[in-house]
């Protein structure tokens, strides 16, 4: 005869349990209830429904309506916040933001500031993510060699990830005034005190070179993440072969590695796109406009302007949210076509 399992907790200790757990039986039962009642109705698939429906109306409230009434704003025009106090204009934001003789030149446009931003975005993106795909590719290969302490190495590169973009500008900020750290540093070699932040060269070089340090880390552990997964007997095949090491990154690891390398390129364009928060802490668009971004553009023109026009920004916002999809679509059909290739392998 079987001996029975008797429980080692204390019975004070057990009775204890089973009073919590009373109450949240009860609620779960009369959750159970309907729950029993509607997957009669509808079947296992009805059920999809209930689940989905908490996370839906989320989307509905905090995503979907917003977009709804960003847009209705951008067919109105004036200073005041509530509709009802707003003209209805149709088109015409739209229709001053591309009122332009020349859109390489802002000068030309009825929205020059809107004009400066773009380019300004333009050239910021070109050159943020060509620095940012270099820096985290070659972050992603020396991480992935043996090295000595490789996850506290691997660790110091993620961490800039994991700070506010406020506290990144701020950090920044203090280490490249007139009376920083930087200038401290040169100090000794002969080098006098510099305004770096007040130099439009300076300032853009700089919004660019914090940006890649502070979201480096993350694209180079997802390259990392390509690198560990390429079968090692290639690089020993290789290595038999006498091939050097330049050959094997261009016929080995560079191939390989391209699927990663394409979904790092598109979401740094998307991050690029959007910059605002380090940039606008760290010169606050300055000097004169050279660092004024388009998200800066929509926020100010929306809410920090003397002359805000709300309108104005909301179809600058809509023309930025149309270039993001496009991105987004972009990044869909690419790791969809990856997905293809790795099921015909």
């Amino acid at each position: 005869m079987a001996a029975k399992k008797v429980s080692s907790e204390p019975p004070v200790k057990t009775g204890l349990r089973q009073a919590l757990l009373a109450p949240v039986r009860l609620a779960m039962g009369f959750v159970d209830i309907p729950m029993r009642a509607w997957q009669k109705l509808t079947g296992l698939n009805g059920m999809a429904g209930v689940f989905l429906a908490p996370n839906m109306l989320i989307f509905t409230v905090f995503v979907l309506l917003p977009l709804v009434i960003n847009f209705i704003y951008s067919t109105t025009s004036g200073g005041a916040i509530f509709l009802q106090n707003r003209t209805y204009v149709g088109a015409e934001q739209y229709r001053v933001l591309f009122d332009c003789r020349s859109y390489l030149d802002p000068s030309t446009c009825a929205a020059d500031t809107f004009w400066a931003a773009v380019r300004n975005t333009a050239v910021f993106v070109v050159f943020q993510v060509t620095l940012m795909l270099v820096a985290a590719l070659a972050t992603a290969l020396i991480l992935n060699r043996e090295l000595s302490n490789r996850g506290f190495w691997r660790a110091v590169f993620f961490f800039p990830v994991l700070l506010s973009p406020v506290v990144v500008g701020l950090i920044w900020k203090w280490i490249l005034q007139r009376e920083g750290l930087l200038n401290y540093a040169l100090s000794p070699f002969g080098f006098e005190p510099f305004s770096w932040l007040s130099d439009r060269f300076w300032a853009f070089f700089f919004s660019v070179f914090v940006s890649v340090w502070a979201h480096m880390g993350f694209y180079a552990l997802i390259l990392l993440a390509g690198l560990q997964a390429i079968p090692k007997d290639l690089y020993e095949a290789a290595a038999m072969d006498k091939a050097s090491p330049t050959r094997i990154f261009r016929r080995i690891t560079l191939p390989l590695l391209m699927p990663n390398l394409i979904v790092v390129l598109v979401l740094a364009l998307i991050r690029a796109v959007q910059i605002f928060d380090e940039v606008f802490v760290l010169t606050g668009g300055g000097p004169g406009t050279s660092t004024m971004y388009i998200t800066q553009y929509i926020y100010e023109t929306g809410f920090a302007s003397s002359l805000r026009n709300p309108g104005l920004a909301s179809a600058a916002s809509i023309l930025m949210g149309i270039v993001l999809v496009i991105l987004t679509l972009i990044q869909l059909g690419v790791s969809a076509g990856n997905e293809k290739k790795g099921t015909r392998q």
